[in-house]
């Protein structure tokens, strides 16, 4: 079966990845507002979400993110921006 050109189950490649883009994305953007103000390498990002071996994913995350307006980086450094630790203060209540 096909749906636009694709098959079934490269649909559901694509919704699974996307899903775990989505679950990387959320679990980057959790560590790095709960560990702020210290700041983070992407390659202290990838150990402590223990990513060993998946620098692209964690790279991509981190561009969606900074894409979002959730996260900036400053040379090596992942940090979250104004508009990111607002929103946190907001949750926290």
């Amino acid at each position: 079966m096909t749906l636009k050109g694709r098959s079934v189950e490269e649909s559901e490649d694509i919704r699974s990845t996307a899903g775990e883009d989505a679950t990387l994305e959320s679990a980057l953007l959790q560590l790095v507002l709960a560990l702020h103000p210290t700041a983070l390498t992407v390659e202290d990002v990838v150990r402590e979400l223990g990513e060993e071996g998946n620098l692209d994913a964690v790279e991509r995350a981190v561009r969606d993110l900074g894409a979002a307006g959730l996260l900036r980086r400053s040379g090596t450094l992942v940090l979250p921006t104004r508009a990111a630790l607002r929103f946190d203060e907001l949750l926290a209540g």
